[in-house]
């Protein structure tokens, strides 16, 4: 086949990028080139700016395309716009957060987000969701019976840029007390970006259409069962030390970002229905060794690497000596 990616070098794109070319399909990616522009120097290459002019992608064909970098509805209508007519099939990357209540457990025909300012560029987290249900909206009604959405989680795995499931391989791998959220029996989801690449070339491959929900793993996983495996994975050599959910924020610490995949109390799971796409062949390799391969991952990256989620040591310190100290009372 002949595959056009918008992005296509950083993540999922990248993943997606490698698993297609390991089957042999023609790749052509566009993009900015500022983002690991060295990469897939086999694949086409055509540099440009989708928020700008497309003219460049003017008398091309493809069979199909993936778009994995569409946030605002007038960009993603424009690309659509400009691809109707050259590409067979479009496949969107949206996300879970499409649904009012994106951890409430529905499935596909959930309740979506909506927008009071349906003309807001400003992402945020109240309007990233939002905003996505109209990027889906724009991808429909231009490629109407041709087109494929995606609606992941959390995503995670090797050059995944967030550090949000990365901070856990590597902070349990460094061994020690290790602040562990609430008491464990909150639900967690995530994809492994893997996973979810090779199981949307499938889909591609086959020209499946339809809205599906794409996180993991397929049985619930409990944070304590997330914890507890990542520890294994990693020599056992860390203490996880749970801490109350209400102590947590009344040392203001952060759900999600700053305690990565904690919402906040025991009573707030992620429990998206993802049984259409199970039924469409998505699977899930083991958390071990996503872990492993994260961890690995991580560690080649510079050692002044910024992180952008996860507590620092010192805050981790300060508040399991205030917990350890507010149960000795």
């Amino acid at each position: 086949m002949k595959l056009l990616v918008i992005g296509g070098t950083s993540f999922v794109g990248r993943h997606f990028v490698e698993a297609a070319m390991a089957k042999g399909h023609a790749l052509t990616l566009f993009n900015r080139g500022k983002t690991n522009p060295d990469l897939f120097p086999d694949a086409e290459h055509i540099k440009g700016d989708r928020d700008g002019d497309l003219s460049q992608l003017e008398g091309g064909k493809w069979d199909a395309v993936l778009d994995t970098s569409g946030y605002l509805p007038r960009v993603v209508r424009k690309s659509v716009a400009a691809l109707a007519g050259i590409v067979d099939h479009y496949t969107f990357i949206s996300s879970i957060s499409v649904y009012q209540d994106p951890f409430a457990g529905g499935d596909e025909s959930a309740p979506l987000g909506t927008l009071e300012d349906e003309l807001t560029e400003e992402i945020t987290g109240e309007t990233y969701g939002p905003l996505k249900v109209l990027c889906e909206n724009s991808v429909r009604e231009e490629m109407s019976g041709r087109s494929l959405i995606i609606r992941p989680g959390l995503i995670v795995g090797p050059h995944d840029p967030t550090d949000r499931f990365t901070y856990w391989p590597v902070r349990v791998a460094e061994g020690g007390d290790v602040l562990a959220p609430g008491g464990g029996d909150s639900l967690v989801q995530f994809i492994d970006a893997r996973d979810l690449a090779s199981w949307m070339l499938k889909m591609i491959e086959n020209s499946e259409t339809g809205d599906y929900n794409a996180t993991g793993p397929a049985e619930e996983l409990s944070m304590k069962a997330f914890l507890e495996s990542i520890n294994e994975a990693m020599g056992g050599k860390a203490n996880l030390e749970w801490v109350g959910g209400d102590f947590l924020q009344s040392q203001s610490v952060g759900p999600w970002m700053e305690v990565p995949l904690w919402l906040g109390s025991d009573e707030a799971h992620m429990k998206a229905d993802i049984g259409k796409a199970v039924a469409a062949g998505l699977s899930f390799r083991p958390t071990e060794e996503i872990a492993k391969n994260t961890n690995e991952w991580a560690r080649s990256r510079p050692e002044d690497h910024e992180w952008k989620a996860g507590l620092s040591r010192e805050k981790e310190a300060t508040v399991l000596q205030a917990w350890r100290e507010a149960r000795s009372a």
